[in-house]
């Protein structure tokens, strides 16, 4: 490893901001990750020509591959930038923001796309009130393992990244929000609202909208196994098609 490390970030000094390169130099140390050197030219932002300029924009909240926040693409791949070692990344470490999602400021993004999908499938469970219900309604075991595999999504966007599908001349909600469904669906509770999530499902930006590339299942960094969901979904939304056929008459 050389004593000094390279990266190249792509930056936009706003949404409408034409987009250019910028490189920086900093001192290798041993177990670094992609947001400390972030931290660090935001504490010294001077690039590798010797020129200060302005701090690199970012997200990042937990520092633990939990909340998502600071997803970004790192030498072409989508992923968590607290996760990404330094001494595992091929320099120049390039850095660039996730293109499926608005540009806030170099690799900040506004990922309300994703959110406003998750309103769209009702991605909650509904209480009514906020007194004392006692307990809930217990989940049977073997529903219980694989509905907690799905409730690992983050909400880091990494999928929607690698989705060909998910795009600005696209309604697809991605498939975060599918197996969303999918997870609210299996809960007792959740399940009240069954028909209501599968019917945004079958509606423009649903399921017809999913090409089966199965990048997302490839690249999600929790491993949910999100192309099984889909496959799920396929079938409960196709059961509710003949439900709904046949119950109109």
């Amino acid at each position: 490893m050389s004593d000094m490390i390279s990266i190249i970030i792509s930056r936009q000094d706003g949404p409408d901001g034409s987009v250019y390169d910028e490189e920086f130099k900093l001192p290798y140390r041993p177990n670094l990750n992609v947001i400390s050197c972030l931290m660090e030219i935001r504490r010294n932002p001077v690039n590798a020509k010797g020129e200060r300029t302005t701090p690199v924009a970012w997200d990042m909240n937990c520092l633990e591959e939990v909340c998502g926040a600071c997803s970004m693409v790192i030498n072409g791949k989508p992923q968590q930038s607290c996760t990404a070692l330094i001494d595992k990344l091929e320099q120049p470490i390039r850095l660039e923001p996730m293109r499926t999602f608005p540009i806030v400021r170099d690799l900040m993004v506004d990922r309300s796309r994703m959110f406003d999908s998750l309103k769209k499938v009702k991605a909650w469970i509904p209480v009514d009130g906020t007194y004392d219900l006692g307990p809930g309604p217990r989940m049977p075991e073997k529903r219980r393992q694989w509905a907690y595999e799905l409730s690992k999504c983050m909400t880091c966007g990494v999928c929607l990244e690698s989705c060909p599908n998910v795009n600005s001349k696209s309604e697809f909600i991605g498939p975060a929000a599918l197996s969303q469904v999918r997870l609210f669906n299996a809960h007792p509770t959740g399940e009240m609202n069954k028909e209501e999530r599968l019917e945004a499902l079958m509606d423009e930006g649903g399921l017809l909208n999913c090409g089966n590339s199965q990048n997302c299942v490839q690249s999600c960094p929790k491993g949910i196994p999100l192309t099984t969901s889909i496959a799920s979904l396929n079938r409960a939304t196709a059961l509710q098609s003949f439900k709904n056929f046949f119950g109109s008459y």
